[in-house]
């Protein structure tokens, strides 16, 4: 059974910086992609980034490219999302998945966590 326990949400000012961490349980972390999504109140869950096995691969969507940064520790089964110049439209729960690939379709992933509340106050 795969869990994925999102942390480090939180209410943040706009400008401001947060760190989001995912823990995997299992021992075939490193052998899967991994991706971060986010869901705002009324809007469908979208794809933020995505990150390789390895972490060799990464892919971000426009609207947080330059400023989100994916990473990953393999020997830890944790996976990570830097988020700085936080912007009030960054506001949504943050979920990380577990998949075959780590494009932005969301049927590329088959395990997710819970979600974690990020808020961005202007």
């Amino acid at each position: 059974q795969v869990q994925l326990v999102e942390s480090g949400g939180g209410l943040v000012q706009a400008g401001g910086s947060l760190r989001l961490s995912c823990a995997a349980s299992g021992r075939t972390f490193s052998s899967y992609a991994m991706g971060w999504f986010r869901q705002a109140p009324g809007k469908e869950r979208e794809f933020v980034a995505g990150l390789s096995w390895s972490g060799g691969g990464t892919y971000y969507a426009d609207s947080v490219k330059g400023r989100f940064t994916i990473s990953r520790d393999n020997a830890k089964n944790t996976l990570y999302l830097q988020m700085n110049s936080l912007k009030p439209e960054d506001t949504a729960v943050y979920y990380c998945a577990r998949g075959d690939k780590y494009g932005s379709g969301r049927s590329s992933y088959n395990y997710w966590g819970q979600g974690t509340q990020v808020t961005v106050s202007s």
